[in-house]
């Protein structure tokens, strides 16, 4: 089954002629393929799991990172794979991949993966009001300045101007938003540490692609832990110097700013203001939450070539 959110992306009026031609591909390679919309972020989940109960063994997701996250959270504990035809504003999951951007290209890719059983992150957070909310995510969460981008970033900025408003919209954070601090109980394997933090990015991905690359050193899907990013300073220029040594793949210290890889990271307000938290490019919700990692949780569609990374 083939799904497609209708409103995502920056070339919604053509999107389902799109997905018909990756479906084209699958039908002559022999693969039974049908399409559908997904009918919300809430509902997506539950629509891979009724395709997978009525016979699926393979779910696309025809997105971005966003679309994929929705459809993973129904296949978590399954054994059906979860394949991905690049379509999004950022794309990250698909580059680090490496699954080609052009849509034959990459259903071409999907016939020639391998499944590969790999570990999800887990948030666990408040909505905005009150009620505890779940997600699984295969890229990254973030709380702090992070999660406030996301929550400034509204999906028609997303449609409109595609991956710039991200550059954007990080800058005007920078300038402007005065960071907040809270506190993180990160546990690693021999040790547990709390600290007062602006920001902690949990990172499951090697290869960001894009601007910003290498987000966090050591961070791998094929490892089942959370290569941990904490911001010990409130220092402006610590952010950027950090941002810029992800483009330019350096490898110094940054004062303030630590790494390490942690099985569980728990997060709770100090201050009066929310502290946002977002995975995979969406807003999740408030502080405080938990981000743990699911092993051996979902089968994906990979490139031969990621397993031997």
């Amino acid at each position: 089954m083939l799904f497609y959110n209708p409103h995502s992306g920056q070339r919604r009026g053509d999107l389902r002629l799109v997905v018909e031609r990756v479906a084209a591909v699958l039908r002559e390679a022999g693969v039974e393929a049908s399409i559908a919309e997904t009918l919300s972020a809430a509902d997506a989940g539950q629509q891979a799991r009724d395709a997978v109960e009525q016979g699926c063994d393979t779910i696309f997701a025809c997105g971005g990172d966003g679309t994929i996250q929705d459809l993973a959270q129904g296949l978590i504990g399954t054994e059906a794979a979860l394949a991905v035809i690049p379509l999004g504003t950022a794309n990250v999951l698909a580059h680090d991949l490496g699954i080609p951007n052009g849509v034959v290209a990459a259903a071409r890719a999907a016939l020639r993966a391998v499944p590969l059983r790999v570990g999800v992150g887990r948030a666990d957070c408040q909505s905005d009001e009150g009620t505890l909310v779940t997600r699984y995510f295969l890229s990254v969460a973030g709380a702090g300045q992070d999660g406030y981008l996301f929550h400034r970033v509204a999906p028609s900025e997303k449609r409109t101007f595609g991956i710039a408003v991200y550059y954007g919209k990080a800058l005007w954070v920078w300038l402007t938003h005065r960071m907040e601090w809270f506190s993180a109980d990160v546990s690693t394997t021999d040790a547990k540490e709390r600290a007062p933090v602006t920001q902690v990015l949990a990172v499951r991905l090697h290869d960001f692609g894009n601007l910003l690359r290498d987000l966090a050193p050591g961070a791998s899907l094929l490892r089942e832990n959370l290569r941990a990013v904490v911001f010990k300073t409130s220092s402006r220029w610590s952010y950027l110097l950090y941002v810029v040594r992800g483009i330019f793949g350096a490898k110094w210290q940054v004062p303030g700013i630590e790494l390490c890889d942690a099985s569980r990271i728990r997060l709770t307000p100090t201050g009066v203001s929310p502290v946002y938290l977002e995975a995979d490019g969406e807003l999740l919700g408030q502080l405080p939450a938990e981000i743990t990692v699911v092993p051996s949780a979902l089968t994906l569609l990979v490139p031969k070539d990621f397993v031997s990374r």
